[in-house]
């Protein structure tokens, strides 16, 4: 197992020093879902939900959420994020919507934090623009896909 590097000799917690790393193009792709009825995903394909444009104001919260995220997560550098893309695909068989988060970076971390918080922000805001059509809306399969760059390489997460 590999060493916990968010804590100290003593077993604080501390921010890792990255001083020394190199700086390298760095990719983390995060996926996730919003399971709904299917008469709640029939208001987002239409575009009627009451909140308005469920995916598009989703994919813009998804972005912020991928800006934001050192200020939510203790531990997470500030990064110089140079990409953010953020998907919502309306998928009949789950029913509900299928999130996925692209995040890009020149920088001497990896920018997975930042997201799995996109997609996490993205899914929260679908919940809060459909929560008065449906409260039993399901949130699940947050995981990293795909990671790249840096000392540990690429990482793909199997099916």
């Amino acid at each position: 197992m590999a060493e916990l590097t968010h804590f100290d000799a003593e077993g604080r917690a501390h921010m890792v020093d990255v001083s020394e790393k190199p700086e390298t193009a760095r990719l983390a792709v995060a996926t996730g879902w919003v399971r709904m009825q299917p008469e709640t995903l029939a208001l987002v394909v239409a575009g009627t939900a009451r909140k308005g444009d469920v995916i598009g104001v989703a994919r813009l919260a998804g972005i912020m959420g991928a800006k934001k995220t050192s200020d939510l997560i203790p531990l997470c550098h500030p990064l110089p994020i140079t990409r953010v893309a953020v998907d919502l695909t309306p998928d009949d068989s789950l029913p509900g919507l299928r999130i996925e988060a692209t995040v890009r970076t020149g920088g001497r971390t990896g920018v997975e934090m930042e997201a799995l918080t996109a997609v996490t922000t993205a899914a929260l805001t679908v919940y809060d623009m459909l929560k008065a059509a449906e409260k039993g809306m399901e949130i699940g399969g947050i995981r990293l896909k795909l990671k790249e760059g840096g000392k540990s390489g690429r990482y793909e997460a199997g099916e």
